[in-house]
């Protein structure tokens, strides 16, 4: 076993580089024994990581129940796994790195087991936000009959101390407000910060399902039963609902029904099902990283999405949902109301979604939802079309000379729709990380944080920055915008802008911006830029040299050699022909 010294000493002398993680130091103990824990314990010391300790899962019990449903159809069921990571344990830390990587490991994995064991059909159970996208991906590629059951939505917790209802999310910004002495302690002055946040950490996820607000998984969830690849309320029916197994048996009746008249995936990814997805987003207020999955699951379906398709969405869709992480309300609260396929039964009422779709049903999505009821007319989660919550999309797509190959920016208007301050410069979302735990980030003077080397490439892995956008959140960070190269979570929300293309590691003008350049963030006239002159911009960028790789093998830096472009998907199997 080498020793931290020795691992550096091997570096300089040019060895392989893989990612850098911190344990325990060897022979560390604890209560006089030997410390075994030595990686997991920068996760669950303290309050440094709280989502890391507050995450459940059940899709092997899912996937059992579909197996024998299928089964007792008199087809075979072959029940196999792929990787699944938890952005809740890696977020903040190195591991998130390995993140979005993992949607293309998915993707490879089913294409594979499929195509090599000659199987006929395939139905999939992801449960976290890139795993959807990843199957998805992957029956693109094999285009064979299947169908996707989502895993669902879990439950949101309850602080008996705060006395309201919590969710993975409050412990991020709780984590904010514990840096910057502002964490409320409801009503109970006897109760220390640590003890506010071991019961938030302790009642966040009551039980089994993906984070329970629009955050990715949600999103990606209602964007694909939008699609037509899922069975109807799969999307927002909740994990632990006796609905959820009924789904997994009635998964055996549709991919029959699929094998019977040969309905492939290629026969539903189509620009309309796309609109739709797209639409579906806007209204409900879903994550940025919606994105970077639709143009990857495009382009693995060869359907034209571009950055342009998204802004076109935006500018007609109004976003109409009191939706967390900006609302009130989450996904279960939805489902009591009717689900997705009430909100769907709306839009396509109103003609902004296509109903005429085909799906695995062997129907169309009009069909689907047509026995559906209604939205009741005194809910309250989602707004009349005619009284929206913004009167277009909270995604807009952003261009000048800070992203001239496009961001991504959320903007629900509760923060306004521009914001101009001065930059402060963090080349790693550590850096960041590591200002906020020592209060360094101010109150006051506007100022737009610019986080680097984050993107696909230079992070690697284009990391999900939840910790940081949280922490702004909860320490009542009201003058900060945040710009970056890497990702957001679907939990992140104040003025937030990401997925800035290029990105730093290979010559953006974000590798440029200084600290005190002034940036504007505009959403109506869907502008990022510095001030500061393009003759400026260009001899700051001849000066720049590219830093060294963080990382030269193993998977990660795989993926830094193949992946694209966000704005193309961040993919790893666009080849020059």
């Amino acid at each position: 076993m080498a020793s931290n010294n020795a691992n550096q000493k091997c570096e300089d002398a040019g060895d392989p580089r893989y990612l850098a993680f911190r344990p325990l130091p060897e022979g560390a103990t604890r209560d006089g024994k030997p410390a075994l824990n030595r990686y997991s314990t920068v996760l669950t010391r303290e309050h440094d990581f709280p989502g890391a300790q507050a995450m459940f899962t059940h899709l092997l019990d899912l996937g059992k129940t579909v197996k024998d449903a299928v089964q007792k159809q008199g087809m075979l069921a072959w029940q196999y796994n792929t990787i699944g990571v938890s952005d809740a344990i890696g977020m903040g830390s190195e591991g998130m790195r390995y993140s979005l990587q993992s949607r293309e490991i998915i993707a490879d994995s089913i294409e594979t087991v499929t195509c090599a064991q000659h199987h006929d059909a395939n139905i999939c159970i992801p449960g976290c936000d890139k795993n959807m996208p990843g199957c998805i991906m992957a029956m693109a590629r094999h285009n064979r009959p299947s169908l996707m059951v989502y895993g669902g939505s879990i439950l949101p917790g309850y602080s008996k101390l705060l006395r309201r209802t919590i969710n993975i999310s409050t412990c991020y910004e709780a984590h904010g407000a514990y840096l910057y002495d502002t964490l409320e302690n409801g009503g109970d002055a006897t109760k220390s910060k640590s003890d506010i946040m071991d019961d938030i950490e302790e009642h966040a996820c009551p039980g089994a399902g993906a984070c329970g607000g629009m955050y990715t998984a949600n999103t990606m969830a209602s964007a694909i039963e939008a699609m037509g690849l899922t069975l109807p309320g799969s999307s927002s029916t909740p994990a632990t609902s006796p609905s959820k197994m009924r789904e997994c048996v009635k998964a055996a009746d549709a991919i029959r029904i699929c094998l019977e008249r040969n309905i492939c995936p290629r026969d539903l990814l189509t620009q309309e099902s796309f609109e739709n997805a797209m639409v579906l987003t806007m209204a409900l207020g879903g994550s940025t990283n919606g994105v970077v999955h639709f143009l990857a699951m495009a382009t693995t379906a060869q359907v034209d999405l571009t950055l342009d398709d998204i802004q076109r969405v935006s500018n007609k869709v109004p976003f109409i949902a009191d939706l967390a992480p900006s609302g009130r309300y989450f996904m279960a609260d939805l489902y009591e109301i009717g689900g997705v396929p009430s909100v769907m039964k709306l839009l396509v009422a109103a003609g902004l979604m296509h109903g005429n779709i085909p799906t695995v049903t062997g129907k169309t999505l009009a069909q689907n939802i047509e026995a559906w009821p209604s939205l009741p007319p005194d809910q309250v989660i989602i707004r009349p079309l005619n009284n929206p919550i913004k009167a277009t999309g909270h995604l807009q797509i952003l261009r000048g000379n800070l992203a001239p190959g496009g961001a991504v920016a959320k903007i629900t208007g509760k923060e306004g729709t521009a914001f101009t301050g001065k930059a402060m410069v963090f080349d790693k979302e550590s850096g960041l990380d590591a200002a906020l735990t020592s209060g360094k980030i101010p109150h006051g003077e506007n100022l737009v944080l610019i986080v680097r080397y984050e993107g696909p490439k230079g992070g690697p892995g284009m990391p999900e920055q939840l910790k940081a956008s949280a922490a702004i959140i909860g320490a009542s960070l009201t003058n900060v915008a945040l710009v970056t190269d890497g990702r957001y979570s679907g939990a992140s929300h104040g003025f937030i802008v990401g997925h800035v293309v290029p990105e730093a590691a290979v010559g953006g003008p974000i590798a440029v911006v200084r600290d005190g350049d002034v940036v504007t963030i505009n959403a109506e006239t869907n502008a990022l830029n510095m001030h500061v002159s393009d003759d400026e911009i260009r001899a700051r960028l001849a000066t720049w040299r590219r830093p060294a790789p963080t990382v030269t093998r193993g998977t990660l830096a795989k993926y830094a050699a193949l992946v694209s472009d966000a704005s193309h998907g961040a993919v790893t199997d666009l080849f020059d022909s």
